[in-house]
């Protein structure tokens, strides 16, 4: 018993000491509630990710249609997956914005995914020559 009262007596004779004892439990709270936060954030921004197969199709200009170039989305950025240079990004409402460059044809769009599933349009110079178009995109 003489040993409880000496803890007691310790603990009130530093304050500081008082105030440690809940670092601990703090700090398991904090290692609990960031990953959750982060987890929660992560999937807000993270519904568009994967590779997606996308469909051009040219409604104006002579350019040839049924091309596809596959799109990477991480986060809220988009990127090549393989054919050409593309950057752009895609917010959580699933808009999106995209640059595609394939040597000297370029090419930009924007649409909206949703799900697994995504349509827009797209202007750009290809070959040389002006057109424009839709595009369809399915997630991989």
């Amino acid at each position: 018993m003489a040993h409880f009262d000496r803890s007691i007596a310790v603990t009130l004779a530093f304050p500081r000491l008082r105030r440690l004892r809940w670092l601990p439990v703090l700090a398991a709270l904090a290692a609990v509630a960031v990953p959750a936060a982060a987890e929660a954030k992560g999937g807000r921004t993270r519904a568009y990710d994967g590779v997606w197969n996308v469909v051009f199709a040219t409604t104006r200009g002579n350019c040839s249609s049924g091309y596809s170039v596959p799109f990477t989305v991480i986060g809220s950025r988009v990127s090549s997956a393989g054919g050409g240079r593309v950057s752009g990004s895609v917010n959580r409402a699933g808009a999106v914005a995209v640059n595609v460059s394939v040597g000297a044809s370029k090419a930009s769009g924007g649409g909206r995914l949703a799900g697994t599933f995504g349509a827009g349009s797209w202007r750009g110079i290809i070959t040389g020559d002006r057109c424009s178009g839709t595009w369809q995109a399915t997630r991989t």
